[in-house]
C-alpha cells in the first residue's frame, strides 16, 4: 500500500483508491474532476481550504490501511 503524504497529488489518490473522495468533498473541494484540482498536492488543496494538511492524510492513511 501507498502512503500518502503532504506531496501526493490528489489524482493519484482518487486513482488509488476512488473512496477517498469524500474526504477532499468534506473540506469543500467540489471539483474533484477539474484537472487542476487533481494535480494538486494535498498540501496544495489544503492550503486553498482552509485545512490543516497533517490531519487529512492522517485519515486518508487511516482509511487506506483499514481496507
Amino acid at each position: 500500500m501507498a502512503v500518502i503524504t503532504k506531496d501526493t497529488i490528489i489524482g493519484d489518490i482518487l486513482d488509488m483508491d476512488g473512496t477517498t473522495a469524500p474526504f477532499f468533498l468534506q473540506m469543500g473541494m467540489h471539483c474533484l474532476g477539474c484537472p487542476a484540482s487533481r494535480g494538486e498536492t494535498v498540501e496544495q488543496a489544503c492550503m486553498v481550504h482552509g485545512v490543516e494538511w497533517e490531519e487529512l492524510v492522517d485519515a486518508l492513511n487511516e482509511h487506506m490501511t483499514d481496507k
